[in-house]
């Protein structure tokens, strides 16, 4: 069966929609009827090319999007399923791939996911084994035809037919996090995205700034614009930053607030805002808009799209509506005083202050660095000796024991013997992201901070860029991809699996593909 979605999105005639659903705690509750009774007017009304479908978002369980992405199936109409990498493992991840590739179920947002805030009994484990860009390749591999060490060889499967996108946030305050959000971006699309969605924001210039990045990026898959029928107390939570991702200003919130005193308590406002947003991403040049918000009627969806297409003629007479920008925010490029949008030229980063202090720790970790972990530098040859040497002996405990006493001293280690520390300016994914980010930020920092701890806890990679930026190798952050952690290697010395090629770095060492393909035994 033809992939209606995917054909909207590729054909530069038609502008794409999609609706969001939300499938609710529970298996047969008012939310999860409300769904397909939206998916069966969507399906008849022929407007909407697609049915968004979350994963428990808010990081509170809720049904499985992939059964109601199969039972929307049946109604007539594409599923989007929100594949997100958090309570799973890679294996239950390539699992729930195969069962989807099964169902008929193509379209995949891929996306970190929010971190687990309620559960039976308490607050449940986080488990974040895959980033994004690990489960992007995943797919692109299964795509391919994915292959696989079998009893008498490589086994190769039948190619799966999967239509993957992923997110990126072009709403960030600071330098640091916006930068590592494109950087990210990159490394996604690189790994196989297909399209692109950005998370929640209003305004307009941010928009433009994405699709300009990608455009001048050459990152040509297209962009699928986010829409939300904003009430004042939807606005009111985000702009407290209690929706990890959406951003609602101060001006945003007050206008929202003086709409509410109208006698539809500002209903129609709301809806005709999300039609002009509608005509200013047609008018960016997205290919495609995706609709979300609580409680909302496939007439008010049809309202959005027909009303945006009558706009989208004079979209640029609209731009001043979404002037929302947060303050002191910053920009990829330098503003188009004409438009209000952006020229493209980037603005000048060098000589800006940092987001966040570099702690003297760092300046050691670069000094030990430069003298033991860089081939031909100082000690590193003595040390790779010392490490095959002791690889497998005796004296393998001791010497993994004064190593681990270190890095629990300096970067909370918890031995995962992979150790990503050099590639992320020694700042720890595995202790102290607590999603165990390995390529990039997830969308949910706010101003620098955390997702999950707001206002306590610097985002690892706003500190990272920071302490890069502090010596003028902020783009190190741009330059790789990084494998998961090889949990094969746990609590054993990564010191020993770096000097000796089995962890992930082998590639820095020379190692030939072979023996990086090798598994961890055949290394030594």
């Amino acid at each position: 069966m033809e992939n209606r979605f995917k054909k909207s999105l590729l054909d530069p005639k038609t502008m794409s929609v999609t609706w969001e659903l939300v499938p609710g705690r529970g298996s047969r509750e008012k939310s999860q009827e409300s769904a397909l009774a939206a998916a069966e007017a969507a399906a008849k009304g022929g407007k909407v090319h697609a049915l968004t479908i979350t994963d428990n978002p808010g990081g509170n369980p809720a049904m499985m999007a992939d059964y109601l992405g199969e039972e929307i199936l049946k109604k007539g109409i594409e599923p989007l399923v929100h594949f997100t990498c958090k309570d799973k493992n890679r294996n239950q991840m390539e699992s729930q791939l195969y069962a989807l590739d099964r169902a008929g179920v193509r379209n995949l947002l891929v996306m970190t996911g929010d971190y687990p805030v309620s559960g039976f009994e308490g607050r449940p484990k986080p488990v974040f084994d895959l980033d994004p860009t690990h489960v992007l390749s995943l797919i692109r591999d299964m795509n391919n035809g994915l292959e696989y060490p079998g009893m008498k060889g490589m086994i190769k499967h039948q190619a799966s037919d999967f239509f993957a996108g992923a997110a990126v946030s072009p709403f960030k305050a600071n330098e640091a996090e916006q930068m590592v959000q494109y950087y990210k971006l990159k490394k996604k699309v690189a790994s196989g995205a297909q399209f692109i969605v950005p998370q929640l924001g209003f305004d307009a210039r941010k928009f433009h700034e994405l699709i300009q990045f990608m455009k001048l990026n050459n990152l040509d898959v297209p962009v699928v614009g986010n829409i939300y029928i904003l009430p004042y107390g939807a606005a009111r939570i985000m702009n407290q930053n209690q929706l990890p991702g959406c951003v609602v200003t101060d001006k945003l919130l007050a206008k929202l607030d003086e709409e509410r005193q109208a006698e539809d308590k500002g209903a129609a406002e709301r809806l005709l805002r999300a039609a002009k947003m509608y005509a200013f991403m047609k008018g960016m040049g997205y290919a495609g808009v995706h609709i979300g918000g609580h409680n909302i009627k496939y007439e008010q969806v049809e309202y959005i799209i027909d009303k945006g297409e009558e706009l989208s003629a004079n979209w640029m007479d609209l731009l001043p509506e979404f002037d929302f920008p947060m303050d002191n925010g910053f920009y990829y490029y330098e503003k188009d005083y004409k438009t209000g949008l952006n020229t493209e030229i980037p603005t000048q980063r060098k000589g800006r202050p940092l987001d966040t202090e570099v702690e003297f720790t760092y300046r050691i970790s670069r000094l030990v660095h430069s003298m033991m972990f860089e081939p031909g530098k100082n000690f590193f040859g003595l040390m790779k000796n010392v490490s095959k040497k002791v690889d497998g002996k005796s004296l393998e405990r001791p010497y993994h024991t004064i190593e681990h006493l270190a890095k629990v001293m300096l970067y909370d280690c918890k031995d995962c013997g992979d150790c990503a520390l050099m590639d992320i300016a020694y700042v720890c994914p595995m202790s102290q992201c607590p999603k165990n980010q390995r390529n990039g930020a997830c969308g949910g920092s706010f101003n620098g901070w955390c997702e999950v701890y707001p206002n306590e806890k610097k985002c690892i990679y706003v500190r990272a860029y920071s302490r890069l930026k502090d010596y003028g190798q902020e783009d190190q952050l741009d330059t790789y991809k990084i494998a998961p952690c090889n949990w094969d290697l746990h609590q054993t010395s990564s010191w020993i699996n770096f000097y000796t090629g089995k962890d992930h770095s082998a590639e820095r060492l020379g190692l030939t593909e072979t023996q990086k393909d090798a598994p961890a035994a055949d290394k030594k």
